[in-house]
């Protein structure tokens, strides 16, 4: 998420949340949170459409879930408290709906392997069939023969 998504959320002004989290940086690593390069913040401002003299100037900070849960002991207000306890709750439904998702894929994948396997049989017992079929003797035709003249 976003600094300006999660102040917003929280109920402070951006300026604010990255001033507290710059005076307790060494709570926030690289895997709890990032700054957006240059380019990453120029394609950001693309798609936002955001105007040269308004919006963000600087590249935005971005935390990953564990950043989350951080900033709740940065920010300690009521409001921050309540907020980050929905955003670790919705992070948690997320992963479940995941894992969910992994375990439907691996029972399609069983499921698609049975297929094969059952595929694979009935493409055996067929091709047997026509080797069959291609062993057997021609019979002579039965009846007459007709000489038209």
């Amino acid at each position: 998420m976003l600094d300006y998504d999660l102040a917003a959320l929280y109920g402070v002004e951006t300026k604010r949340l990255k001033e507290q989290v710059r005076r307790n940086i060494s709570r926030f690593p690289e895997d709890f949170m990032f700054v957006l390069t240059d380019e990453e913040f120029f394609n950001l401002r693309s798609q936002n459409a955001s105007s040269k003299w308004g919006g963000t100037r600087y590249s935005p900070m971005a935390f990953t879930e564990q950043g989350v849960a951080m900033l709740s002991s940065v920010l300690s207000s009521e409001k921050a408290i309540k907020v980050n306890i929905e955003i670790m709750r919705a992070f948690a439904r997320y992963r479940a709906l995941l894992l969910e998702n992994s375990e439907l894929k691996n029972e399609i994948r069983n499921l698609d392997d049975k297929l094969n396997e059952v595929f694979h049989f009935l493409l055996k017992k067929i091709d047997a069939l026509h080797q069959k079929e291609k062993e057997r003797p021609r019979m002579k035709p039965v009846g007459y023969k007709r000489y038209d003249k």
